[in-house]
């Protein structure tokens, strides 16, 4: 099974120079691969009889680039390739014009180095570390927990004012048979409120950022509004920015995998709600001969979804999934919060507050999103994947 491990680098000066020049030339040559793409699918649409703009034909003209652009030579050779490859998975998967280009003012620098047998990681003492990388040699990095299992790959970003590896391993461990609790079902529901509510009357939820930090964030936003591109005190507001929103996503990725780990290890099912986040936070602006209403809400509640993190829960569920033979199941969320779990009757009425359920049939009260949460679980348990 692999897995991932963490750990944030401690470079010198050369190196940390070294990795943001590495970082954008992956970029460029993401970039100009995806414009190769997507002229390649214009042509193709105009009856032009071209050969396929995969991955081999790519990497034969990157290896051509190479011997004419000195540039290119500063990066090693398997991680301009490697990028290319996730490229190509990314056009295959979600669509040539569906793939983001890599602007330099929002992208973080990252790229990875595929042959995991030339990575040595060798431990210095308790708190640090030290591994090795083609080209970069030596890095230490704080030894935060052992790395297990052999080393497959290695992936190297920068977090705002700091480098990080992930270093992908294949523990040996696999997937059971069976669940330890093979009758046990859960059905979840992610909310703006309380984050994540049970069936089984749980309630999970964390405070991911304080109304201090909130503040700050706000006004860290409207300075860099006011501030020049390209200006040094741009630069530091951003970082800034970048160290505050890191601390806020770290809670939520904290939250979800302590969550997930636990939803999985006492349950054979797991019951989500199937939601599309990116049609439900789009934005309601309109265009200007249609111009759309409530614009201001419906631009609060898109920032209180995003800021819950439901997919990024449900990649949890899956990645938890996996040590526990759990099964995820996805059902249709329609009118989950408006349905009496008891009778069945379906009403807006029903719900008297974000918090509160009341049937006005049967008189069932509860708490509106463990009703919401029973109800996904009768779902799945008819569903056909259930």
């Amino acid at each position: 099974m692999l897995t991932g491990f963490r750990y944030r680098l401690a470079p010198t000066g050369e190196q940390a120079g070294l990795c943001q020049v590495y970082g954008d030339i992956c970029r460029a040559v993401w970039n100009t691969g995806l414009h190769q793409r997507r002229e390649a699918v214009r042509r193709w649409q105009r009856g032009q009889d071209l050969p396929y703009c995969g991955y081999h034909l790519q990497a034969r003209q990157l290896a051509e680039a190479k011997t004419e652009e000195e540039w290119l030579k500063t990066a090693p050779s398997h991680i301009l390739q490697q990028t290319l490859r996730d490229l190509d998975r990314a056009c295959r998967d979600h669509g040539t014009f569906n793939v983001c280009w890599r602007a330099k003012g929002r992208w973080k620098p990252s790229f990875r180095f595929p042959a995991g047998a030339r990575v040595i990681v060798q431990r210095l003492g308790r708190k640090w570390g030290r591994l090795k990388l083609p080209k970069l040699g030596w890095v230490r990095f704080r030894w935060s927990r052992a790395p297990k299992g052999t080393v497959r790959s290695a992936t190297v970003s920068r977090d705002g004012a700091h480098w990080y590896v992930s270093l992908l391993c294949e523990d040996g461990q696999t997937t059971p048979q069976a669940h330890e609790r093979p009758d046990s079902a859960v059905g979840i529901d992610r909310g703006v409120v309380v984050a994540v509510a049970t069936s089984d009357g749980d309630l999970f939820n964390r405070t991911f950022q304080t109304p201090k930090e909130h503040e700050r964030e706000r006004r860290l936003r409207r300075r860099l509004s006011r501030q020049h591109k390209g200006s040094a005190n741009r630069a530091r507001t951003k970082a800034a920015l970048s160290k505050l929103t890191g601390r806020v996503r770290a809670r939520r990725a904290d939250f979800a995998a302590q969550t997930a780990r636990v939803l999985c290890a006492k349950n054979a099912v797991v019951v989500l709600e199937k939601l599309h986040t990116t049609n439900m936070t789009r934005s309601a602006k309109g265009t200007v001969d249609a111009p759309g209403t409530h614009v201001r809400q419906k631009a609060g509640l898109n920032r209180a979804i995003l800021a819950r993190g439901w997919h990024g829960f449900k990649l949890a569920c899956q990645n938890a999934a996996r040590r526990t033979a759990t099964r995820i199941v996805e059902v249709n969320p329609a009118y989950t919060s408006q349905t009496c779990h008891p009778c069945g009757h379906v009403a807006p009425e029903n719900r008297e507050s974000q918090s509160v359920f009341r049937c006005v049939v049967c008189g069932y009260r509860a708490h509106a999103d463990v009703n919401a949460a029973r109800n996904t679980l009768v779902r799945g348990w008819t569903s056909p994947s259930g």
